[in-house]
């Protein structure tokens, strides 16, 4: 009896330690409704401690399509085609629409190289994106190949085609919550290219354009918008300010150009002049 007795306590003990998780360790709890604050403000403080472990203060942000593919893999594909294998006309188009991947890869590397040899008591300009394949890509592509740090802000959704090769791996951080992925891409930026894209890239666009217009965002940034075939036939910016939709000096926050000399020469302007040693943020 008295044994019995025994193993029934000792039972009753081990399941009350089995109870005593703490908050912090409790998975279910962490994953909860209740625990969402939680969340988001981890996605704010780890990025947070990594980003200045490794001394990022500034980005230089590239926006644009993951769609949008390399000219050595648009060229092999209009090859495939022309053997048979595949759509010829949309293998050419994609080539034609290649031309921003190695713009921004170009302007990547061109940017690295010259923030890499600002002298030692300035700051530094890392290139960050958004982590994923195409314009993404040829952005981290540019930075690595100028042999400079880069930053990657995936998100997850349901497609697996957030990653790229390119980012470097210290500096690959993965969101949940897309609000937290904006605010890093914004809250370190000192300039920002966008590149031709879909929703993403326009939700981007627009939310910076508000930012600026409303001054949430009180920092000097300059803002070049890539691509003047494409952006002009997507959005005809004009045809707001007639309406009295936005006013005519809100156009002021655009740079536009098709040009990789154009726009590196525009953001090194805007770079020496305002952001050596402005210390903006997001109101």
């Amino acid at each position: 009896m008295f044994f019995h007795n025994f193993l029934g306590r000792t039972n009753m003990m081990d399941e009350k330690a089995q109870d005593l998780t703490k908050a912090y360790s409790n998975e279910n709890f962490l994953n909860s409704r209740s625990a969402r604050p939680l969340r988001i403000l981890a996605e704010y403080l780890e990025p947070s401690n990594r980003l200045a472990r490794y001394k990022v203060e500034d980005t230089i942000v590239f926006m644009g399509s993951a769609r949008i593919v390399s000219r050595e893999i648009a060229e092999n594909e209009v090859k495939a085609a022309e053997g048979g294998d595949g759509d010829l006309t949309k293998a050419r188009f994609r080539l034609d629409m290649s031309r921003y991947y190695e713009a921004a890869r170009e302007l990547a590397y061109r940017l690295t190289n010259w923030s890499k040899q600002l002298p030692d008591e300035h700051r530094r300009f890392v290139v960050c994106t958004g982590g994923g394949p195409g314009l993404m890509e040829a952005a981290s592509r540019g930075a690595s190949e100028a042999k400079g740090m880069n930053v990657g802000l995936t998100i997850s959704i349901p497609v697996n085609e957030f990653a790229n090769q390119y980012v470097t791996r210290e500096l690959g951080f993965n969101f949940h919550y897309f609000f937290m992925r904006k605010f890093w891409f914004l809250y370190l930026a000192k300039a920002v290219l966008i590149f031709p894209g879909g929703f993403g890239t326009l939700d981007e666009l627009f939310e910076i354009l508000t930012l600026l217009q409303t001054r949430k965002i009180c920092k000097h940034l300059p803002l070049v918008l890539f691509g003047t075939e494409y952006w002009d036939e997507v959005i005809n910016f004009e045809t707001l300010v007639r309406y009295g939709a936005i006013n005519a000096d809100d156009l002021k926050f655009i740079f536009r150009t098709d040009s990789v000399d154009e726009a590196y020469g525009f953001i090194v302007r805007e770079l020496s002049k305002y952001g050596l040693e402005e210390r903006g943020a997001i109101l």
